[in-house]
């Protein structure tokens, strides 16, 4: 039985996969960091806010609301409150997610593209042909193994 689990996870695609998961993982920090850290103080400065998530509208205070609260104050307070700060949030951390995984799925496929182009660059030798019966000969022949017709010499 080990050796069946061994022969399972030490199989290409299962160890392609865990070390996928594995950057992701750190990709997603990274990306995260991005957005929470870069993006979002920014774009607090264009609603006024610190903080984007604590942007909500007020739908029914309580005794212990009092205006100027946070959304959570608020909710803490008993407040029903319509946090459309967080949505926003979310949105904008979803679209800079997408469009960085574009530029990075865009750069991979540009380096694979180049990597080929390099491959079929380098032109195939036409086939030597025969000058008597126009058969393909390999290219150390020195007599066709067609006609038997003795080549001259290549250089």
């Amino acid at each position: 039985m080990f050796k069946e689990f061994k022969k399972f996870a030490l199989k290409g695609n299962v160890v392609d996969m865990a070390i996928g998961v594995i950057i992701g993982g750190a990709f997603g920090a990274i990306v995260t960091s991005l957005v929470n850290d870069i993006f979002m103080p920014l774009i607090g400065l264009i609603f006024n806010t610190g903080d984007l998530n604590e942007k909500y509208i007020l739908l029914k205070g309580s005794a212990d609301y009092v205006e100027g609260m946070t959304a959570s104050q608020a909710i803490e307070a008993g407040a029903s409150v319509l946090g459309y700060g967080k949505l926003i949030g979310f949105i904008i951390n979803f679209i800079l997610i997408a469009l960085v995984l574009f530029f990075v799925v865009k750069a991979i496929n540009k380096a694979k593209e180049a990597a080929s182009k390099k491959e079929e660059e380098a032109p195939a030798k036409p086939a030597r042909v025969c000058p008597f019966c126009k058969q393909e000969i390999a290219d150390d022949a020195t007599r066709c193994p067609h006609c038997t017709s003795e080549l001259p010499v290549e250089e």
